[in-house]
C-alpha cells in the first residue's frame, strides 16, 4: 500500500459509463471506495448531487480522503495505478512503454470519449433537435475512425502494450462498449481486439462487467 491513504475514497459514477473504468481499476487494486450512482447524462438529480463536488456535473468524479477532488477518467485511472506501482497497472515513469501509454491514455479520452458528450443534446454544438439522428450517425462514424487510426498504430501482445494488462486495457475495454458498439469495434480495430477481449474475460473483473456495463 502506498504511503498515500486511499481508503475513504468516495466515487461518483454510474452503471454503463465511463466510471467503471475507474471501478474496475480499484476492483484489481483491491480499494473500498464508496459509490454514488447517478447517470449525470440522463437524471437531474444525479446532476445536483455531484455538483457540491464537481461543477461541471459529469462523472466520473473521485473525492479522496483528504477532500481533494479528481474528474478527468484518464487523469483518475492515471493517478491510482501510479499510485499503486506494485499492480504495475500502468508502465513506470522510466519504462519506454510509458510515452505510448500516456499518448493513447490521452487519445481515448479527447479524440473518442469525449464525443459522447454530444449525444444526449446535440444543440450543445449548435445543432438542431430535428437533425439528432444525423449528428449522432456522424459522431459514430468518426469514433469508428478514431479507434481505426488507433489499432494500425498499435502491435499488442497479451493486451494493449505488451504482456501486462494496464488501465489503458481497462479504459477500452469500457468506451469501446459505447456507440458504435462491440460489433463496429472488432470490424475497425481487429488488432486489438483479442487483447480487449482478454480483459472482458478476466475473472477478478466478471461480477464487475456483469453487474455495471453490460455489452450493450
Amino acid at each position: 500500500m502506498s504511503a498515500i491513504e486511499t481508503s475513504g475514497l468516495t466515487l461518483y459514477g454510474a452503471a454503463a459509463s465511463g466510471s467503471v473504468a475507474v471501478e474496475a481499476a480499484l476492483t484489481l487494486l483491491g480499494l473500498s471506495y464508496t459509490l454514488i450512482e447517478g447517470a449525470t447524462w440522463a437524471e437531474s438529480s444525479a446532476r445536483e448531487r455531484v455538483a457540491p463536488t464537481n461543477p461541471m456535473r459529469q462523472i466520473p468524479t473521485l473525492l479522496l480522503p483528504d477532500g481533494e477532488v479528481m474528474t478527468e477518467s484518464a487523469a483518475i485511472l492515471i493517478y491510482l495505478a501510479d499510485l499503486h506501482p506494485e499492480a504495475r497497472l500502468a508502465p513506470s515513469p522510466s519504462d519506454p512503454l510509458r510515452r505510448q501509454f500516456l499518448r493513447w491514455m490521452l487519445y481515448v479520452s479527447s479524440a473518442i470519449y469525449s464525443l459522447h458528450w454530444i449525444k444526449p443534446d446535440v444543440k450543445r454544438i449548435g445543432a438542431p433537435e430535428s437533425s439528432r439522428d444525423a449528428v449522432i450517425h456522424a459522431v459514430h462514424e468518426r469514433i469508428a475512425f478514431c479507434w481505426s487510426n488507433m489499432d494500425r498504430q498499435l502491435t499488442p501482445g497479451r493486451y494493449l502494450l505488451g504482456e501486462e494488462l494496464t488501465v489503458l486495457d481497462l479504459y477500452v475495454a469500457v468506451i469501446s462498449r459505447f456507440g458504435p458498439w462491440r460489433e463496429r469495434f472488432y470490424e475497425v480495430a481487429p488488432a486489438m481486439t483479442a487483447a480487449i477481449r482478454r480483459v472482458d474475460e478476466e475473472p477478478r473483473l466478471a461480477a464487475l462487467w456483469r453487474e455495471r456495463i453490460p455489452e450493450h
